[in-house]
């Protein structure tokens, strides 16, 4: 089979759970971080390194890589995996994202979405057929379905409305259009916005379908956290407990752990890596700027507790000077900031697995918040599934 899924442990108060998914290319241990490939690249970072770090998936991006290198280059190479040199699991896009990072350059009509390429200016039309022509070729374990997406933040009832259940029609397309269902899983992905009764509509509809795992789209797009997360357990409520739930471009280190909380098996965003090119790098207390000044002469690492080669080799100070000035600083920061969510995540595992999940959670949000000043919404969100941060 493309995938199969086994939950593994599951905590005894929130949604955790703790899973093995078996893909084609390798098991994945969930929950998981997926980082971000966008061009068949994780920029700053070597598949060696990803290696290393203990990376068992990362995702690419269909848009993107059927514009360049294009189709004709990866049949050629044999997929993606030969043409990046990656032999673990890759899961894409399926190139909706474009319509709203892309907006201006795209028309949506229920054929497909019409974009001017930022390439060349050229006209491409993506369809639910061709985005599942090009993620065939392009060979990933996991594939999304073409889904129209609007702006979370989005207020035209009839254009959400419109859109989920255009996602809905889609989704059947891409289905039918599949021609690799042995090697590669299509994940449906839930819309709706931040409208629960679409929301719900849209997770339903999906669950009728013959599909191997999930996705929740349409969130972390600007909305308010106090709308985010209530959207998120609206679908772990509904999916299939039995199937991977993958929550869409969510990467912040406290969303990880609500949302894992909330029963939520697996995650991408490209912030590890970006915030890594601004000289930040990840902690649990947020993030340390090393371009602010009083790291001119502090000799720690970034973290004395991170296992890491950037950690074990250099210092604040060294990173503070080069950051920003050598293209080397963002590879060790990124080196670090994937380190992190990688052990994050497998911190979240073991715990779930001991049945000390709640704990974690407790002592991870008081050294996030030393103060006790936690926002409301993790208040709410955490006492949806039985954790009382505040006793």
């Amino acid at each position: 089979m493309a995938l199969t899924f086994t939950v593994q442990a599951e905590c005894g108060m929130t949604k955790a759970r703790a899973g093995l998914m078996k893909l084609p290319h390798c098991d994945v241990r969930t929950p998981v971080f997926m980082p971000v490939g966008t061009q068949g690249t994780m920029k700053g970072l070597l598949p060696d390194q990803l290696l290393a770090l203990d990376c068992e998936i990362i995702l690419g991006n269909t848009y993107h890589l059927g514009n360049r290198p294009g189709t004709q280059v990866l049949e050629k190479a044999g997929g993606l995996h030969k043409f990046m040199g990656w032999n673990k699991s890759l899961l894409t896009d399926s190139g909706g994202f474009q319509m709203v990072s892309l907006l201006k350059l795209a028309e949506i009509t229920e054929e497909g979405v019409k974009f001017k390429s930022p390439y060349d200016g050229s006209e491409i039309m993506l369809t639910p057929e061709k985005s599942i022509e090009i993620q065939n070729c392009i060979g990933a374990d996991i594939i999304m379905q073409l889904d129209d997406v609007v702006q979370t933040t989005f207020q035209d009832y009839d254009r959400i409305k419109e859109a989920t259940e255009r996602t809905s029609r889609w989704l059947d397309r891409c289905l039918k259009a599949h021609k690799r269902p042995e090697e590669q899983s299509i994940f449906p992905i839930v819309q709706g916005l931040l409208n629960s009764e679409l929301r719900r509509k849209s997770a339903e509809d999906h669950m009728t379908k013959n599909v191997n795992g999930f996705a929740i789209g349409g969130l972390s797009g600007g909305e308010a956290k106090d709308d985010f997360w209530p959207m998120v357990s609206l679908g772990t409520e509904v999916l299939d407990r039995n199937r991977p739930r993958y929550l869409m471009g969510v990467g912040l280190a406290i969303d990880l752990v609500v949302c894992v909380a909330l029963g939520v098996d697996m995650f991408d965003c490209v912030f590890p890596t970006r915030t890594a090119r601004f000289g930040c790098a990840l902690v649990n207390k947020g993030q340390l700027n090393l371009r602010h000044k009083k790291y001119l002469t502090d000799l720690n690492p970034i973290d004395k507790d991170c296992t890491c080669s950037t950690c074990k080799n250099y210092t604040r100070a060294y990173l503070h000077c080069i950051v920003s000035v050598e293209t080397v600083a963002c590879h060790l920061i990124s080196v670090h900031n994937i380190a992190y969510q990688m052990r994050l995540m497998r911190t979240m595992r073991q715990n779930i697995i001991n049945g000390t999940f709640v704990q974690f959670v407790k002592t991870f949000m008081k050294e996030v918040y030393p103060d006790l000043n936690y926002p409301n919404w993790i208040i709410n969100s955490l006492q949806s599934v039985g954790i009382n941060i505040l006793d």
